[in-house]
Order: structure tokens, then C-alpha cells, then sequence
């Protein structure tokens, strides 16, 4: 069985999917997450954010303080994974 496919993992995506508001999302990723790893998780949100832009990875590891690697794996993900990066932003786009 794939590991993304797993009776925990879609759970917590039927989980994610009922958050009916952001006040909501914050109080359960505040409760299911270490304070680092949503730390972690907005980085790379925002690195993805600069890579969109165009904005090279020295400049991005200065103004996020992201390493490369972690810039890498961003990168990688918007250019050839599943597209959840592109929906993100493309949200973004949406409520700005």
C-alpha cells in the first residue's frame, strides 16, 4: 500500500477538508503540531511563494532562512509533484 493512502493519513485529510475557517485551522494545527513544525511548514510555503516569483535561492535562503536543500525540495515539488503547491499559491493568488 502507498503510505499516502493509509487509513491514518486519510483521515487527517477528512480532518483538513471539514475546517470550516481559519480560526478553526489555526486551533487544530496549534493542538496536532509542535510549534517548530509549523514553523517548518510556513517556510516552506514561503519559499514556494518566492520560487513562483522567480526569486533565486540565495535570495530566498537570505530573506526565509531556508537552507537549499529545503529550497531544493520546494523547487522539486512545484516543478514535478502533484500540483498541491501550484494549488496553494493559486489560492493565495485568489484572496490577495
Amino acid at each position: 500500500m502507498n503510505h499516502m493512502e493509509s487509513e491514518s493519513l486519510q483521515r487527517l485529510f477528512r480532518v483538513i477538508c471539514a475546517i470550516e475557517d481559519q480560526d478553526e485551522c489555526r486551533r487544530f494545527l496549534e493542538d496536532i503540531c509542535t510549534v517548530k513544525e509549523l514553523l517548518d511548514l510556513a517556510q516552506r510555503l514561503d519559499v514556494a511563494v518566492l520560487l513562483n516569483k522567480g526569486v533565486n535561492y540565495q535570495t530566498i535562503s537570505q530573506q526565509v532562512g531556508a537552507s537549499t536543500a529545503t529550497i531544493s525540495r520546494v523547487s522539486r515539488c512545484l516543478n514535478y509533484g502533484s500540483g498541491g503547491y501550484a494549488d496553494a499559491l493559486q489560492k493565495l493568488e485568489e484572496q490577495a
